[in-house]
């Protein structure tokens, strides 16, 4: 089907940004959506600094455009929250972006764990931790931690059958991934929270692992 196109975009962007044939997406990485589309504009910015990053690294997908809605009707502050002065649209979804502009979908911002001042991002970890062999499904969220601000935690279902320890998860995360993504907690879980539609509510995940890890806010 060379007719069939792969698409990515948001409700605010009316809806479509990026798209490519699944035969040039096959061609790359799993978890990429394509080219962004003529006449469009595309730009990846530190979720802090709003700076621009290098091509190839993670960061905010922003949009600029004829697609980008003119505001949230009736909600200034939201659409000055979304929208910058310069009419850049912030996606909230994290990705990157190679020198053909071609994009590459990582999670989204709100699962951003900032753990020591390092950026780190749940979906990378989440995909390493699949090529484990006992590993049927892995979620990555941030848990509070007083030193570090947040500390990674897996919750980790084991595929039926296989028992693993959470040494055995670290060993096998050591030397492979950069020691500050290593999980520091690993929770091994039967479920996920989810929502009405299967999506996984990460923020009740998370609030379930700091109640199994005993973690208190404000300690």
């Amino acid at each position: 089907m060379v007719w069939l196109q792969i698409g990515y975009g948001t409700t605010e962007n009316s809806p479509v940004t990026f798209c490519a044939s699944p035969k040039d997406n096959l061609e790359r990485k799993s978890g990429t959506v394509g080219y962004i589309i003529d006449h469009l504009e595309a730009k990846i910015v530190d979720p802090t600094t709003r700076e621009i990053v290098p091509l190839g690294m993670m960061g905010e997908i922003m949009i600029r455009g004829h697609c980008v809605m003119l505001e949230y009707w009736g909600d200034k502050v939201k659409t000055e929250e979304c929208i910058t002065k310069e009419g850049w649209y912030k996606t909230g979804d994290i990705g990157s972006m190679d020198g053909y502009s071609y994009c590459r979908i990582e999670g989204r911002i709100k699962d951003l764990i900032i753990r020591g001042g390092e950026n780190v991002y749940p979906a990378e970890i989440e995909q390493f931790l699949h090529t484990h062999p006992k590993v049927k499904e892995a979620q990555v969220v941030g848990v509070e931690d007083a030193r570090m601000g947040e500390e990674v935690c897996a919750c980790i279902k084991l595929v039926d059958g296989q028992d693993c320890t959470a040494e055995e998860i670290k060993a096998f995360c050591k030397g492979r991934i950069a020691h500050f993504k290593i999980p520091r907690y690993i929770l091994f879980v039967t479920s996920y929270p989810l929502t009405i539609t299967g999506k996984i509510q990460k923020h009740k995940l998370r609030a379930d692992a700091e109640s199994q890890l005993g973690l208190k806010k404000g300690k």
